[in-house]
């Protein structure tokens, strides 16, 4: 019996030994595997989700400001593959504290097809929107640490909205999304809009969207039924069609917009390159001022350069003064050519970036927007500068010059000095 019990001990303890001796190959598998790990959370974080179990919970909600809210705090995200890859729901609340109001918005989503990622969504949002803004339906996922246009903006419009959208991948070079929607708008600022012989304080639209968005020369690859990018192409080009129509849902303007844009880049080596942007947008019929366009502008209504002092964005006119330009019809050139960065030390690699930047556009029927005042852009806006990124923790400089046919009287009015930041994590 001693025997046995002895050869069972030597039998265990010789299998526990070979189960906790680390294997090399086991090694390298735990690395590798901590690795994609960690680099799938840090494209998460850089997307601005920070991942849970079920839940991402989405960073753009947390902490934001701006001159009508004041601070704008709140929780927001949406449920992830580990929850269910055909069905997601996303949500959040937010508060702003000085005009004291909470915002919210709740949807879902059902995945129709895996392979063309095809989705059908619903929604309802009871927010704010910029005024003047235009965004694609087919745009990725936009997210910035410090969002600096933002804390300067003034000019909001409320809606609650109610949508019901279909994304579709049309091929790996062609995607497309088309929504209708109905919302309910009022502005925040004195403004009444008339049309059909009526003076609208508050406006019911009911609008239909398609946009594609096309990158013929980017390359893909197919990862687990579904199409991966591999590579960037350019140029890259999107078109959108929006729609409005009167007496649909009880609807109350008739108007159409056409909005396009390419993306031109150039790469020379070295990590230089140049971006050139183009937009254009057009809309026809009665449409509201909320609707229509404006450069995205990013200079403060202030006296000094120095007061002026602040962030600049990425795709924004810095010498351009809020709510001075708005326009139905408008076109935009921003060209920069970023420098390979100086190797000062293996830390400190400053960035030269050159700026050019061209907005022409016009309005009709500027009288039917009434109890505001603004110009239209008919002699073409210039302006140009530079950037010296990366400086320190991220932060820069940039300056900027507004010269041509909109050259204000006083030097130091046509001068944009500010901090750049740029992190990529």
């Amino acid at each position: 019996m001693k025997k046995y019990c002895f050869t069972l001990i030597f039998c265990l303890s010789f299998f526990l030994s070979k189960a906790q001796t680390p294997n090399p190959t086991d090694s390298t598998k735990i690395v590798k595997k901590d690795s994609i790990k960690r680099k799938i959370f840090l494209q998460q974080l850089g997307n601005g989700y920070f991942p849970t179990k079920y839940f991402d919970i989405d960073l753009r909600y947390l902490v934001k400001y701006n001159q009508y809210e004041g601070s704008r705090n709140g929780l927001g995200g949406q449920t992830n593959n580990a929850f269910s890859e055909k069905i997601r729901f996303n949500t959040y609340v937010v508060y702003g504290f000085r005009d004291d109001a909470f915002k919210y918005s709740f949807g879902s989503g059902i995945k129709l097809n895996q392979k063309t990622n095809t989705w059908l969504n619903f929604s309802y949002t009871d927010d704010l929107s910029e005024t003047g803004s235009s965004t694609f339906l087919t745009d990725s996922r936009f997210f910035q640490l410090f969002e600096p246009r933002l804390l300067n903006i003034n000019l909001f419009y409320k809606h609650i909205t109610k949508t019901i959208s279909l994304e579709h991948q049309l091929s790996p070079s062609l995607i497309g999304e088309t929504e209708f929607a109905i919302s309910k708008i009022n502005t925040t600022y004195d403004y009444t809009f008339e049309a059909n012989n009526t003076i609208y304080n508050q406006i019911r639209l009911s609008t239909s969207k398609t946009a594609v968005q096309w990158s013929p020369f980017s390359s893909f690859e197919t990862v687990d039924n579904k199409f991966k990018i591999l590579k960037e192409g350019y140029p890259k080009f999107t078109l959108q069609y929006t729609k409005s129509f009167s007496d649909v849902f009880k609807g109350d303007l008739n108007f159409s917009k056409l909005d396009f844009r390419t993306i031109f880049k150039k790469e020379y080596g070295n990590k230089a390159f140049s971006l050139l942007t183009v937009t254009a947008g057009l809309a026809s019929g009665k449409t509201p001022l909320s609707h229509l366009y404006h450069a995205y502008p990013n200079n403060i209504n202030k006296e000094t350069v120095m007061q002026r002092f602040s962030v600049a964005g990425v795709t924004s006119f810095e010498t351009m003064f809020f709510n001075e330009f708005f326009s139905d019809r408008i076109t935009t050139l921003q060209f920069k050519h970023h420098l390979s960065p100086f190797k000062i030390s293996k830390r400190f690699k400053p960035e030269l970036v050159l700026i050019s930047r061209f907005a022409i556009g016009n309005m009709s029927n500027t009288d039917r927007h009434q109890q505001i005042t603004f110009n239209t852009l008919e002699k073409g806006f210039t302006e140009s500068g530079l950037e010296i990124n990366k400086l320190l923790f991220g932060f820069g400089l940039s300056f900027t010059y507004r010269y041509g046919a909109y050259h204000l009287p006083k030097l130091e009015d046509n001068m944009a000095l500010k901090f750049t930041f740029n992190v990529t994590l």
